[in-house]
């Protein structure tokens, strides 16, 4: 009975913070006695434990790790949880940092888990079987505490209740998030899709030995050079002397290095101005870069240059446009073009701020920041009428319902559906959605792309849990007959996990209505995808 009691009780989530303390003080005669026996952890929720300051680990029953703006969302997930445990069900973990400290950070994390748990509600109503749990996986900031969260998964890769069957979130592109789909992927056999990680670091790209980097990754963004390539088609008549790149060189960021690289590419004409490097203390430390920054934007007021290539994080890019509206520039106006990490950047803005980039003192230029966002809720609305009118304009006739691109169409149709379920009472409250900063209909896409992962590995076998080798098998499957129809376009994947030709929405952020405005789609390969999604033969 003893070793039944230790076996359990040592097999449960405590053992890894169980402290025990033994003080020991001397009794006559040489004896010791325990003064202090066993205490207890320091647990924040079940299967949370407090390390460095920080809630780490997993939860699927309603924690919200100490961010007030995710408990809604937290709850919703966990009463649907409830809901299907009973029946046939894998589980699925968004792995994000969840104690972000800034305000702006903690209300992009909630947009990015209200994109998870709708897919997850969708999922869970269609016909198919197994049904979808979540829990939400900790890894502490800069997910430099995921090493017990990793063997936390594992566990439950292997435990026949909790059957997880994927890992997905990832939204920051570092050495440490690299080692984990490293060791999620290639020692584990844990499927991985990554819905908003963009270096091409964290991509399986074609090399000559044909083998993976990551086995068993899928992505449903595009790499930075996807979003580089797509940008260069959107503005194809830049030449070198009218831009110039602001790169940060800090270590260990490979998105903001694969950004770098991505703008770095060689461009028509005679040579423009030098790269303009500054090095960061941190991902959202501004530390000396403004002084930086004030310096950078006078030797750009001198140069040519007329669109500013930044590669950094949205902290530094809202610095730095401030700086350069301040410069000495006279009437000129400038567009800083960068990444989708760029996707939130407005809720990093204030009034004053707004009012700064319209230059409307004299000597003071306008600055208008332009990104490659992974989804803008205009994009199908507007696109489509754009090739209405074309079509109109070529043939003189405006073109019926059977006409319309199904790459546009498709889109908009699942873009519909979220708006519905979104307004739908029987969803839940999780608190305010906005849909302009890409994270939930991308985080919404990325679960839906798992979902139909494992419906069409279980196909043939309704009702019961297919083994997670046989889920990533899955990702090269989802394209043409089996596309994703995301609402954020379609989502076809080549044999390295790839989404084939995903089109990026350029917007901008307007210092005039102080809104995020879609300006059109651009897409990496210069052309839409092609009819019914199929993948050319030798894409990676």
């Amino acid at each position: 009975m003893f070793n039944w009691f230790f076996n359990v009780f040592w097999a449960n989530g405590l053992r890894k913070a169980l402290t025990v303390v033994l003080a020991l003080a001397l009794v006559g005669g040489g004896g010791y006695v325990i003064r202090e026996a066993v205490v207890s952890p320091d647990l924040c929720a079940d299967g949370v434990e407090k390390s460095g300051g920080e809630c780490v680990g997993t939860n699927g029953s309603g924690y919200d790790f100490g961010t007030p703006e995710i408990r809604k969302v937290a709850g919703a997930i966990a009463k649907e949880n409830r809901r299907v445990a009973a029946g046939p069900h894998i589980t699925v973990a968004v792995m994000l940092p969840l104690q972000p400290d800034i305000q702006a950070e903690r209300r992009q994390l909630r947009s990015e888990l209200q994109g998870a748990y709708l897919a997850q509600y969708r999922a869970n109503r269609q016909e198919e079987e197994p049904k979808m749990r979540l829990v939400l996986a900790n890894p502490g900031d800069d997910y430099r505490q995921h090493a017990r969260v990793v063997d936390r998964l594992a566990e439950m890769a292997d435990s026949t209740e909790d059957n997880l069957r994927a890992v997905t979130g990832f939204n920051l592109s570092l050495t440490s998030t690299r080692d984990v789909i490293d060791r999620l992927t290639n020692d584990l056999k844990i499927p991985v899709l990554a819905s908003r990680v963009t270096a091409d670091e964290l991509a399986n790209l074609p090399d000559a030995t044909g083998k993976p980097r990551f086995d068993g990754l899928a992505r449903v963004i595009p790499t930075n050079h996807k979003q580089a390539d797509a940008l260069a088609e959107f503005h194809r008549d830049l030449k070198d002397k009218d831009t110039v790149l602001v790169r940060d060189t800090r270590r260990g960021d490979i998105y903001v290095d694969s950004l770098a690289s991505a703008f770095g590419r060689p461009e028509k004409g005679p040579p423009g101005s030098k790269d303009q490097e500054f090095t960061s203390p941190g991902i959202t430390k501004q530390g000396d870069t403004g002084n930086d920054f004030a310096l950078i934007g006078h030797n750009i007021c001198q140069s040519q240059a007329k669109i500013v290539y930044f590669a950094g994080r949205p902290v530094h890019l809202r610095l730095f446009a401030l700086k350069l509206a301040a410069a000495p520039c006279g009437d000129k106006s400038y567009t800083i073009v960068s990444g989708s990490g760029a996707a939130t950047l407005d809720r990093y803005m204030s009034a004053a701020d707004w009012r700064e980039l319209r230059g409307t003192e004299p000597g003071k230029p306008a600055i208008t920041v332009e990104y490659a966002a992974p989804a803008h809720p205009d994009a199908w609305d507007v696109s489509l009428r754009d090739w209405e009118k074309e079509r109109k304009k070529a043939t003189g006739k405006k073109p019926g319902e059977a006409g319309r691109p199904a790459y546009l169409t498709e889109p908009q149709r699942e873009l519909a559906a979220l708006r519905a379920l979104i307004t739908k009472e029987s969803a839940g409250d999780i608190g305010p959605v906005r849909l302009d900063d890409s994270r939930t209909m991308l985080v919404h896409d990325g679960v839906h792309t798992i979902a139909q992962a494992v419906f069409l590995a279980n196909a043939r076998a309704a009702g019961s849990v297919p083994p997670r080798e046989r889920v990533a098998a899955q990702w090269p499957r989802l394209d043409s007959a089996h596309r994703v129809r995301g609402t954020s376009g379609w989502i076809c994947l080549t044999n390295g996990g790839n989404p084939y030709n995903k089109p990026v929405a350029v917007v901008r952020l307007d210092p005039r209505t102080r809104k995020v405005a879609f300006s059109g789609l651009a897409w990496p390969e210069g052309r839409p995808q092609p009819p019914g999604c199929v993948v050319p033969s030798g894409t990676g």
